[in-house]
């Protein structure tokens, strides 16, 4: 709770109010056990982290400072460029995956149409499932229903698993973690829609308007907000994929599917602690600037309204 205190200043004719809020000292208190929890679970390892990201430290043992190296070395190493690479090329590629997807449902499940509701709880099940599992569950999908399929259909390029396709490997992830994201869009969007007044498409109705047009003139501009959100949660979120690739590829064929964060954790398990810690270090540098660029780009479009 605040305290507001209004002096009232006269001079002359002219009347002025001024207020002033002061926060009562409980709610420093409410913050502190979450403010300890942070700083304890995730600054001080940040900051040790980045201490040894200029050493030579492989997780244990003695240490010696090597400044810049590692940092040096990254950039002119194949193998974290193209964890790079492939980690942002997926995130773009799923990002537009799965909001065109979970717009488009969301659009249908908003509609008039019987089972609304059932349908909704269906299409939700996805998001309350660990990401491993599901990948186990479609890694042999496509290495063996997929495949079995292909050479029913007479379909060369299905006929084999495309997990095993350094060229297609990248797509199957897309298309799990598609699976996987598009619930969580899903409430999104459809919060969104329905929040847009029904007399809108009643007017335009009246007016001529075609589906198609109240779609791409009325219903888009007024839900641009959600898409931002949508599109920043879920950039976000594929910059950090995991064990979904895990599940399917081990990042491979090869190092064909390696993301920046699989690098990072073989790395740690490999004794390459400083290096990648370097590599985590420069990974956060690099979301955060993305973070303030998007902030900047959005900043005023990205309102609810």
């Amino acid at each position: 709770m605040t305290t507001t205190t209004t002096t009232i200043v006269t001079g002359g004719k002219a009347t002025a109010r001024r207020s002033s809020r002061r926060i009562e000292p409980i709610y420093y208190l409410f913050l502190l056990p979450t403010l300890v929890l942070f700083t304890l679970a995730i600054t001080i390892p940040g900051l040790i982290g980045i201490f040894f990201s200029f050493t030579d430290s492989i997780g244990l043992g003695e240490w010696n400072f090597t400044g810049l190296t590692n940092y040096i070395a990254i950039f002119s190493d194949p193998a974290i460029l193209q964890a790079y690479l492939f980690t942002f090329g997926f995130s773009i590629a799923t990002v537009i995956v799965v909001n065109v997807a979970a717009f488009l449902l969301a659009v249908g499940l908003t509609a008039r149409i019987r089972f609304t509701k059932a349908l909704r709880t269906v299409f939700v099940i996805p998001m309350v499932i660990s990401g491993i599992i599901i990948a186990y569950v479609f890694n042999f999908l496509f290495s063996n229903s997929v495949p079995s399929a292909g050479e029913a259909l007479g379909i060369p390029w299905l006929q084999t698993s495309l997990l095993a396709n350094p060229d297609l490997a990248w797509v199957a992830i897309v298309i799990v973690t598609a699976w996987q994201a598009i619930p969580g869009t899903l409430l999104i969007y459809i919060a969104g829609l329905l929040s847009v007044p029904g007399d809108v498409y009643e007017a335009a109705g009246l007016d001529g308007a075609s589906k198609t047009q109240q779609l791409l003139r009325i219903t888009l501009p007024l839900v641009a907000g959600y898409v931002v959100i949508n599109v920043i949660l879920g950039f976000k979120g594929f910059l950090n994929a995991y064990d979904i690739i895990v599940g399917l590829t081990g990042g491979g064929p090869g190092t064909a599917t390696r993301s920046v964060a699989m690098s990072i954790i073989l790395g740690f398990n490999g004794g390459d602690y400083a290096y990648q810690m370097a590599n985590a270090a420069l990974f956060f540098v690099v979301a955060v600037v993305i973070s303030l660029l998007q902030l900047s780009l959005t900043r005023g479009r990205n309102t609810l309204s």
